[in-house]
């Protein structure tokens, strides 16, 4: 990839620690907080227009139960937050022009920049981040989009119009990160009446915003356009247009890449890697992603409950089979929340602690009281284990369920597939928790805090997918978010990875790496994946052909 070079993983969690031990004194001055663009392949010229494939229409607030990833990426060009991820992924300056910490930890001041507007024209204050937590996060009732992310926070106060104060229950360490995370500030002038979340003239039409691109135009099934936003703080953007584009087929998406009418893309379909590699005027690079795949089993089903059934299904999926044939191996295996990416807190000893084991997996189930019938398959109490895996029609997981159902059939277990339309899966499986078993991914900010994920409070809302509960997982995400020294955080999220590799909340299956497409005219893309890329836009310019 011309201008993007592949790098080993970073030790990110570190980089955090030193960032926020520059942040207590002036939050200014960290990696990633310049806007100025990179003179690699030569000066920058203005003009042109970038086409990025989402898969479905897009929900355009970064708050709303309903913004996934089809949304996020259009969220993170038109909302800023406090602070973003910078180019080391390190909280930087955004918003925000720096922030202090209180000595007691128990209080985040930051200073915003002055002057800024809304790209309506209208002044930006204070009073607009108050609203965006106080009236929307905070709110309970709102069941807003990351909301358990900010558990610790009891409310943000306004101390003069260019300054905010978070006052925490607790200590938070990975505030400044998790504000760099999916946390766009949102206009109290425009969503101050009625509900903030479900305005559709906001959410699927022109929404006042604050990044250095508009939207100009929303057309539902097909494209959300963007232009500059003339009102933006930082430096103009190079590029005239941005073209959100719905294409919902990987196989789609990467015809269009090769055809010039995509400019940069996620390769979900990995297989097609060569294949782009050879092809002319694209360039291809792989990025270490603080993410993982997991299989959630609803809790709320008894037969689940049991941790040998839990750990029998890990081990009767052949997870490396998996990575070789889905990913093409751009990918290890996954034992825990905690990813390799962060590598100052990864622990690589728990790699090997479920191989693949069909004759373990069902030693675990007999244990567990499920006997085979005389067609092979396992029951108890006379039902046979048969349930539905909901799948999302979305980058592997289609290919991905097929091979678990195989592998648990092996051992007797009968896992029917529902493939659903994505939004719609989304609404069952994830808004309603209407569902058995399914599998799906997290990304998660580049900090070890996976709170919202795995606290009893999550269970059957927020991130908490599989709505498991436990005291002991519980103190040790509290004590995570309370540790501020690196060694401290280092040990609570040691023990976390252990437990959680034990009694599996999910059932992690594998950390992928992702895998990004460019034309080799677009310069300027930081060396990031593309979810953070996307925060750096204004940078991004097309050479002359």
């Amino acid at each position: 990839m011309q201008g993007l070079l592949r790098t080993s993983p970073r030790p990110l969690a570190l980089l955090f620690v030193v960032a926020l031990a520059i942040s207590a004194c002036t939050g200014a001055g960290q990696p990633g907080g310049s806007t100025a663009p990179s003179a690699a392949a030569g000066a920058p010229v203005a003009g042109g227009i970038v086409t990025i494939p989402i898969t479905a229409d897009p929900t355009l607030n970064p708050w709303s139960p309903n913004a996934f990833v089809e949304s996020l990426f259009i969220n993170r060009v038109i909302f800023e937050g406090l602070t973003k991820p910078g180019k080391d992924l390190a909280p930087a300056p955004d918003l925000a022009e720096s922030w202090t910490i209180a000595p007691d930890g128990l209080s985040w001041t930051f200073k915003l920049r002055s002057g800024m507007k809304w790209s309506d024209g209208s002044p930006f204050s204070a009073d607009d981040v108050a609203f965006t937590f106080n009236d929307i996060v905070l709110k309970p009732d709102l069941g807003a989009q990351n909301r358990a992310s900010y558990a610790a926070v009891k409310s943000v106060t306004v101390v003069d119009p260019n300054t905010v104060r978070f006052d925490l229950s607790r200590k938070f360490a990975a505030l400044a990160s998790f504000l760099a995370y999916n946390a766009g500030i949102l206009p109290k002038s425009v969503l101050s009446s009625g509900n903030p979340l479900t305005t559709t003239s906001f959410n699927k039409g022109v929404p006042v915003s604050t990044g250095p691109f508009k939207v100009e135009k929303y057309t539902s099934g097909q494209s959300v356009s963007l232009v500059r936003n003339d009102n933006y703080f930082g430096p103009k953007a190079y590029l005239d247009k941005i073209v959100f584009t719905v294409v919902p087929d990987a196989n789609t998406q990467i015809a269009q890449a090769l055809s010039g009418d995509l400019q940069i893309m996620i390769l979900d379909n990995k297989a097609a890697v060569d294949r782009v590699k050879s092809a002319s005027g694209l360039v291809v690079a792989s990025r270490p992603l603080v993410q993982y795949y997991w299989l959630a089993l609803n809790q709320t089903d008894s037969r689940f409950t049991d941790v040998r059934v839990r750990q029998a299904f890990v081990q009767a999926i052949d997870r490396q089979a998996i990575i070789k044939s889905v990913e093409l191996g751009y990918g290890s295996i996954a034992n825990s929340p905690i990813t390799p990416a962060l590598a100052a807190y990864y622990d690589p000893s728990l790699a090997s602690k479920y191989p693949y084991d069909p004759t373990k997996a069902k030693d675990l189930l007999t244990q567990a009281g499920w006997t085979a019938g005389p067609d092979g398959v396992l029951q108890k109490n006379g039902q046979p284990f048969k349930f539905t895996m909901d799948v999302g029609q979305r980058g592997v997981l289609e290919p991905v369920n097929a091979l678990i159902q195989q592998d648990l059939k092996k051992v007797g277990v009968i896992a029917d597939l529902n493939t659903m339309e994505w939004n719609s899966y989304i609404q069952k499986d994830v808004v309603r928790r209407d569902y058995t078993a399914t599998v799906n991914w997290w990304t998660y900010p580049s900090d070890p805090d996976v709170f919202p994920y795995y606290h009893s409070s999550a269970a059957g809302k927020g991130f908490n997918i599989p709505g498991y509960q436990d005291p002991k997982l519980d103190d040790l995400l509290v004590q995570g978010q309370s540790a501020s020294d690196l060694e401290s955080r280092k040990a609570v999220y040691k023990q976390l990875q252990a437990y959680t590799s034990e009694t599996l909340p999910y059932l992690f299956l594998w950390y992928p790496q992702e895998v990004d497409v460019l034309s080799s005219s677009l310069k300027g893309v930081p060396e990031l994946g593309l979810r953070d890329a996307v925060q750096y836009i204004g940078e991004w310019w097309l050479a002359k052909k």
